[in-house]
């Protein structure tokens, strides 16, 4: 996590995330980053030593982990029926 001294100590405002996703023989993986501006704070300020993984993973829009696990759920089906690419073939004449 990227933190800036203001509004208060080590405030974090940057979270770099991965979404890791594996269906038994593959493995896929995405990361992404979540930025956050104080003028968005609502509630109090959790100190940074107190913060907690779950914390953090709750301050990432929804919206983002969906799309990262489909991007990541791609890979992985991209793996198991890899696609199928047109050959450059020279012309028959």
């Amino acid at each position: 996590m990227y933190t800036l001294q203001q509004p208060d100590p080590n405030y974090v405002v940057n979270a770099l995330w991965e979404v890791t996703g594996v269906d038994g023989t593959n493995t896929a993986s995405i990361g992404g980053n979540t930025q956050f501006n104080s003028a968005d704070q609502t509630g109090p300020v959790t100190p940074y030593a107190s913060l907690t993984q779950a914390q953090v993973i709750a301050w990432i829009p929804e919206s983002a982990i969906t799309s990262a696990q489909q991007c990541v759920q791609g890979q992985i089906d991209s793996m198991i029926t890899p696609p199928v690419s047109p050959a450059n073939t020279e012309l028959p004449w």
